[in-house]
């Protein structure tokens, strides 16, 4: 695999995947971001590096439809637009908690590279985006979402 920065969509696995979900009907992207995660959460024996860094593409994807959530990487991200993905929240956190549990060959990889916790806390950031906001609690303000550009008093 090759890698080039410690972003989810900083691999070629990771690239490739989101061409291929590019390549998707809009109709069947949001089945192919399920299987790819549910993939990852059901994988008893050692997690495999490609699967594992797809599976991170995906929880990041789902991420980018939450306040605080980044966008996708302009050029490895996918292209095409996304449907409505809020509804894998849960399992895109199950499947970031698979990605960084042993067996994991990605895990193991990036703590043998000694940029081992710059990636975590990458991962921990999407946990963080991701993470359910307990009932009553506010978003703090730099996590609540932009006001639309056609708002009133806002230039169009």
């Amino acid at each position: 695999m090759g890698t080039w920065d410690i972003g989810p969509f900083d691999n070629d696995t990771a690239a490739d995947w989101c061409g291929t979900l590019d390549d998707a009907s809009l109709e069947a992207r949001q089945g192919l971001v399920h299987d790819t995660l549910a993939g990852a959460v059901g994988t008893t024996d050692e997690l495999d590096t490609d699967v594992a860094a797809e599976a991170v593409a995906a929880a990041a994807l789902v991420a980018t439809q939450f306040p605080g959530g980044e966008r996708a990487h302009p050029h490895y991200g996918p292209d095409e637009p996304l449907p409505d993905l809020t509804g894998l929240r849960a399992l895109a956190l199950q499947t970031l908690d698979r990605v960084v549990t042993e067996p994991s060959e990605l895990l193991e990889l990036w703590e043998e590279s000694g940029e081992g916790n710059l990636w975590q806390s990458g991962i921990d950031r999407l946990r963080t985006v991701l993470a359910p906001t307990p009932p009553g609690e506010q978003l703090a303000p730099n996590l609540l979402p932009a006001a639309p550009v056609d708002a009133p008093g806002r230039p169009s």
